[in-house]
C-alpha cells in the first residue's frame, strides 16, 4: 500500500511542535525561579511535575485504552489544545511553586495524548521500515524538547516569557496539522471495547518484557540527564572559571544533537537490527555515566563539552529503537496500548533519577552524582540479553 507523501514528515513536525511544551519550562528555569521567588531545588520538582503529568496521563489512557479506541489524529489535536494552554498558564501572576507544579503536571498529562499517541499513528501507517520512521519521529521529540534552551540563548533582551508564548503557539500548530493532515492510517485496527487486562496481558510476551525493561533501563538516565546539562555546564565553569560560555545554547547542543542521532539510528537499525544497535548505544551511555567524574577534572574544556555531546547522542539513539522492539511485539489492536504502558513506567522511573540528583547534588560533590545514572544503563544491557522471542524488526 503506498503511503502519501506528506504523510511521515506532517506526523515529524507536528510531534515536534507539540512537544516543545516538554522543557519550556525549564528553557526559562532560572528566570522562573528569579521572578516567583523559588528554590533552586525547583529544578527538580517541576521538571518531575511534568513526568508525574505524563505518567498519570499515560496510566489512564492505558487503563481505558484511548489511543486504540479513538482516532488517535483527534486525540492528539485535543491533547495539543489542552497542553498548550496550560504551558501558558505559567505566566499567570501570583503563581507559587505548587501551582507552578501543578500547571507543569497538566502539560504533561496532555503531553500522554502526543508522544506516544504519535508513535502509535507512525505505527498505524508504516508496518514495514517502522524503525527508520520512529527514529525521526522521536528524533522530532528530542528536538522539540531542546527548542526552549535554543530559543532562551537566542533571546537574551527578549522577555524570557516570549519563549513560553511560542511554544504555546507551536503545540497549537502542530495539533492542528495532525488533525487535517493525517487521518486514520491504513494499519490502524480499532479495540472496540475497554480491554482493562491489556496493561497486565503484553508482558506476557517475553519479546516485549526484554524491549520493555530495556527500554525502562534507558529511561533511568535519559531525562536525568536531560534535565540536569544546564547544572553539568555550570558546575564545570565553578571549577574552571575561564569557561565562559551561553548555557542555555549548549545546553541546546548538547541535548538537541540527539535529534539527528535518533534518525541515524533508525537507518543504521535497518543492517544491523534494533536490538543490537540499542545496546551499542545503550552501553556507549553507560560507560559516560562511569567516566563522567573524570572529565570533570580534566583541564581541557574542548573535552568536556566533546564528552557531552558524545553523551547527548548516545544517551537518546536508543530510544526510538526500544519503541520499535516494543511495537513489533505487540498485537495490532494493542499497540498504542503496549507504547503508552511503556511510556508510563518510563517516565515514573525518570522521577527517582531527576529527584535523586535532585537530592545528590546537595550532600555530595555534583561532579560524581553521575555515575548513580549508570544503573539504569547496566539493567537495561541484563534485559536486552534475554532476547527469546524477541523480533527484531
Amino acid at each position: 500500500m503506498k503511503i502519501p507523501a506528506h504523510i511521515l514528515p506532517v506526523i515529524v513536525i507536528s510531534q515536534f511542535c507539540c512537544t516543545s511544551l516538554w522543557f519550556a519550562g525549564n528553557g526559562v528555569m532560572a528566570e522562573l525561579i528569579g521572578h516567583y521567588r523559588l528554590e533552586p531545588t525547583a529544578l527538580g520538582h517541576l521538571t518531575s511535575a511534568v513526568q508525574l503529568g505524563f505518567i498519570s496521563g499515560t496510566l489512564l489512557f492505558a487503563i481505558f485504552t484511548v489511543a486504540d479506541r479513538f482516532s488517535p489524529s483527534r486525540v492528539f489535536f485535543g491533547c495539543a489544545l489542552l497542553g498548550s494552554l496550560f504551558n501558558l498558564g505559567v505566566l499567570l501572576e501570583g503563581n507559587t511553586l505548587w501551582s507552578l507544579a501543578g500547571l507543569r503536571f497538566l502539560t504533561g498529562f496532555f503531553l500522554a495524548g502526543i508522544y506516544p499517541v504519535g508513535m502509535k499513528i507512525a505505527a498505524d501507517y508504516f508496518e514495514k521500515g517502522l524503525g527508520k520512521s520512529l527514529g525521526l519521529l522521536v528524533g522530532a521529540l528530542v528536538l522539540g524538547t531542546a527548542l526552549p534552551h535554543l530559543l532562551r540563548g537566542f533571546s537574551m533582551g527578549i522577555p524570557w516569557t516570549m519563549v513560553l508564548w511560542f511554544t504555546t503557539f507551536l503545540a497549537l500548530l502542530g495539533g492542528v496539522l495532525m488533525l487535517r493532515l493525517v487521518p486514520d492510517g491504513p494499519y490502524r485496527k480499532a479495540s472496540a471495547t475497554v480491554e482493562f487486562s491489556a496493561f497486565f496481558n503484553v508482558f506476557k510476551n517475553p519479546g516485549f518484557r526484554s524491549a520493555a525493561f530495556g527500554y525502562f533501563g534507558h529511561m533511568w538516565e535519559l531525562y536525568a540527564f536531560w534535565a540536569f546539562v544546564p547544572v553539568m555546564l555550570g558546575t564545570y565553569g565553578e571549577i574552571d572559571s575561564s569557561f565562559d560560555l551561553n548555557v542555555s545554547l549548549f545546553s541546546f547542543a548538547v541535548i538537541g544533537i540527539g535529534g539527528p542521532a535518533c534518525a541515524l539510528s533508525g537507518y543504521l537499525s535497518e543492517f544491523f537490527g534494533a536490538r543490537r544497535t540499542a545496546a551499542f548505544a545503550l552501553g556507549v551511555s553507560c560507560a559516560a555515566c562511569l567516566l563522567s567524574p573524570l572529565v570533570f577534572m580534566a583541564a581541557s574544556k574542548a573535552l568536556f563539552v566533546g564528552f557531552l555531546l558524545v553523551w547527548g547522542v548516545n544517551v537518546v539513539a536508543d530510544s526510538p529503537l526500544f519503541s520499535t522492539l516494543v511495537a513489533n511485539n505487540a498485537r495490532y489492536e494493542a499497540k498504542g496500548t503496549a507504547l503508552t504502558i511503556v511510556n508510563c513506567i518510563g517516565f515514573s522511573i525518570t522521577i527517582g533519577s531527576i529527584q535523586l540528583l535532585n537530592f545528590l547534588r546537595e550532600v555530595m560533590n555534583p561532579q560524581y552524582i553521575y555515575i548513580f545514572l549508570a544503573l539504569g544503563p547496566i539493567l537495561g544491557l541484563l534485559a536486552l540479553r534475554g532476547k527469546k522471542g524477541i523480533r527484531k524488526q
